[in-house]
């Protein structure tokens, strides 16, 4: 297959980027009552984006009264007749990368999908979030969580439509308008996504911009360890800062209904090992149910 590089895109676990071409900028949209906005450019295949996880679930259980998240999609791959790389170059090296991307971010990625129902571009589910997007933001960013199960776990192509619905089900959308607003609405939404990820110099995900009331800014580029965007939020929220710290081994999955050992060992301050014997003895008292995958357990609240 011949590939045109002006599209290429790099996934580099050193960086935790994956690139894209880009430029430009723009000033943002108006915040809502809280002082702070994260203005997240993401794509649901993004591999570094499924690696921050971690950080932004404890972000907002810390200091989630000062923040808000506003997700943009920035549409990663097109297609593979537009997409070109050193070392993502095809499916069958998605694979291979996605393999890699697990081991260095301890969190379950599974890349047989990419073997067995390669997804032909990330498009699809980045509009269908755009749709969920149009019932609340609620439940969009559950879907979001839902989709990327889905497709880093299950093996599941969220390019189809049964699993995007499916998604939206779990996430409590209504089913009939997602499917009817990703066919005639989200498109729309989606081009929104991808003009202002250009005019904003968006090279790559995951990019997040922290912006307060007066424009000021802080981008952090690529995985980052919890401190950088702890420390980018701090410098922008005025006044004395009241950290929420959880209280106890079931607030991770508020919001959320499952959680990696990574993400329960960032949210904690545990290693991976202690997080295992915690997570060990929930499931043994039957506040969480494990869920095997290839990729690694995940876990599910309730039993």
């Amino acid at each position: 297959m011949q590939v045109d590089n002006k599209y290429s895109m790099n996934c580099d676990m050193d960086t935790g980027i994956c690139e894209i071409p880009q430029q430009s900028s723009k000033q943002t949209d108006e915040l809502n009552n809280k002082p702070v906005k994260l203005l997240y450019f993401t794509d649901p295949i993004c591999s570094s984006c499924w690696g921050i996880e971690p950080q932004l679930r404890k972000l907002k259980q810390e200091y989630g009264a000062y923040f808000d998240i506003e997700y943009r999609m920035g549409g990663l791959l097109k297609s593979w007749n537009e997409y070109g790389g050193s070392d993502v170059n095809g499916p069958e090296s998605v694979a291979q990368h996605w393999e890699d991307a697990s081991a260095y971010y301890n969190m379950p990625i599974d890349g047989d999908v990419w073997k067995e129902d390669p997804l032909h571009s990330s498009y699809p589910p980045a509009i269908a979030f755009k749709a969920a997007q149009l019932q609340g933001n609620q439940k969009a960013d559950q879907f979001l969580r839902r989709i990327k199960e889905m497709v880093f776990t299950e093996k599941k192509n969220i390019t189809h439509l049964e699993h995007l619905v499916q998604a939206a089900n779990d996430a409590g959308l209504d089913t009939v308008q997602f499917e009817h607003d990703y066919k005639h609405k989200a498109e729309h939404f989606f081009q929104e996504d991808l003009f202002m990820a250009k005019e904003w110099g968006v090279r790559g995900f995951p990019t997040i911009y922290f912006i307060d009331g007066d424009d000021n800014r802080f981008k952090v580029y690529g995985s980052k360890p919890y401190q950088v965007y702890e420390e980018a939020l701090l410098k922008l929220v005025p006044g004395k800062v009241i950290k929420q710290p959880a209280s106890t081994y079931e607030d991770i999955l508020k919001g959320y209904n499952t959680v990696t050992r990574k993400e329960f060992a960032i949210f904690y301050d545990k290693n991976l090992a202690e997080a295992d014997a915690i997570l060990l003895e929930l499931e043994q008292n039957y506040k969480v149910k494990r869920m095997e995958t290839k990729a690694g357990p995940l876990w599910k609240a309730g039993y």
